[in-house]
């Protein structure tokens, strides 16, 4: 930035031409409301046109396929208006979902469920309250222009403020519960993506491990099988190979078992089960679990892979010397939070799993925050919801490991 000095004007000086003492986002205010005025005789028009015509006609058979053509019409009347206050206004609403069909599709379903579309029927009472509304905008921002134009810019912001509430009122998705059923569309889309890539996981390690190995012990058998008679010797010294590759095949199915679900995660609870993934740290790692009762299993899963991917961070990324696990509930909420001292910087587009933890635990209403500043500490706070396990379910264990 360059600094400016500045100097007292002497009385033979000039004065500064004169001007409007708008900034750019006055003038943006001021060409809404202006514009309210042509939009609005449009909106009237369409809504009353709409209605009338869909209305008179709902005695015969075209009159309510009309009514429900004047809906869909309006929703793309809303988004006009709602890409027009994003414009000029600065008004960030989101955009309603797609309209549902009911009754299982077909064309009545999708006339039934247009004509239902809250949606459209708010664009049509804010076509009807826009006209009013245009007119006065108009007249007193034109007027204002030429009359008012040093308080102008008062005027036009609170005549705007008026305009934002309506936008937000009438043109925003219907309620709370529209927003929470896109936000569930969303999340179902990543737990599917999440499971066909866990899916994906297991059957290229089955493919590449097991698979591989048990293909080889059958060739090494059927060798030996061959040789019993004539070479006993080095058939035995076959079976012996094939007996070692048996080995290696089952602890590679345990270890692809463990990583799907571990053992000691559904005998002994997440107590257990994260002090044993702490165990395999190559940081010093305290575990410390406080949990009464031990929650719904897919919760328990969600968190301990949570913890198991964070530790598996700090022992390739973190330079840590030492590191901490705590798990605990507080209300309705399981908590958990990883803490090292390590050089810090962790970011969710940093190539480390972070975004892909973060939209697991989106996916079930929990939170993901990270505080990490550059030379550390680093800590990783993880929400989960809380639910009770089933009364069948074992129950778990507290303590300090």
């Amino acid at each position: 930035m360059t600094a400016r000095s500045t100097t007292l004007p002497h009385d033979d000086d000039p004065l500064p031409p004169a001007r409007f003492a708008y900034d750019a986002r006055t003038w943006r205010e001021i060409a809404h409301l202006l514009v309210n005025l042509p939009m609005g005789i449009a909106g009237f028009v369409y809504a009353v046109g709409a209605l009338a015509l869909g209305a008179g006609l709902t005695v015969t058979v075209v009159g309510l396929p009309l009514l429900a053509m004047g809906l869909l019409g309006a929703r793309l009347l809303g988004r006009a208006e709602r890409a027009r206050a994003r414009k000029l206004l600065g008004v960030r609403v989101e955009e309603p979902s797609p309209m549902r069909v009911l009754g299982g599709g077909g064309f009545f379903g999708r006339l039934w469920s247009t004509l239902k579309d809250p949606v459209g029927w708010r664009t049509m009472l804010y076509a009807f309250i826009r006209l009013p509304w245009g007119v006065l905008t108009f007249a007193v921002t034109l007027v204002g222009l030429f009359v008012l134009w040093p308080v102008l810019p008062f005027v036009v912001r609170g005549l705007t403020n008026v305009d934002r509430m309506m936008v937000r009122g009438l043109l925003c998705p219907s309620d709370e519960l529209e927003r929470r059923i896109a936000e569930l569309e969303s999340d179902r889309g990543v737990v599917v993506d999440t499971a066909a890539a866990d899916l994906r996981r297991i059957e290229r390690d089955l493919h590449d491990g097991a698979q591989a190995r048990l293909v080889a012990l059958a060739m090494g058998l059927g060798l030996a099988k061959e040789k019993l008679l004539e070479d006993p010797d080095a058939a035995a010294l076959m079976v012996d190979e094939a007996h070692g590759e048996v080995k290696l095949a089952l602890q590679e199915l345990r270890d692809l078992a463990r990583g799907i679900h571990p053992a000691v995660l559904t005998d002994r609870g997440l107590n257990a089960a994260l002090s044993s993934v702490a165990s395999r740290c190559t940081v010093p790692v305290k575990v410390t679990a406080d949990l009464p009762t031990r929650p719904a299993a897919a919760i328990e899963g969600i968190a301990y892979f949570t913890v198991s991917e964070l530790l598996q961070n700090i022992s390739k990324h973190s330079g840590a010397r030492s590191a901490s696990v705590e798990v605990w509930r507080a209300d309705e909420r399981l908590l958990i939070q990883v803490w090292d001292d390590g050089r810090g910087g962790a970011r969710l587009d940093g190539g480390t799993g972070m975004a892909g933890l973060a939209d697991r635990l989106g996916a079930v209403d929990g939170l993901f925050v990270i505080d990490s500043p550059e030379g550390g500490p680093t800590t990783i706070t993880a929400e989960l919801p809380w639910r009770d396990r089933t009364a069948d379910a074992p129950s778990g264990t507290h303590g300090t490991s």
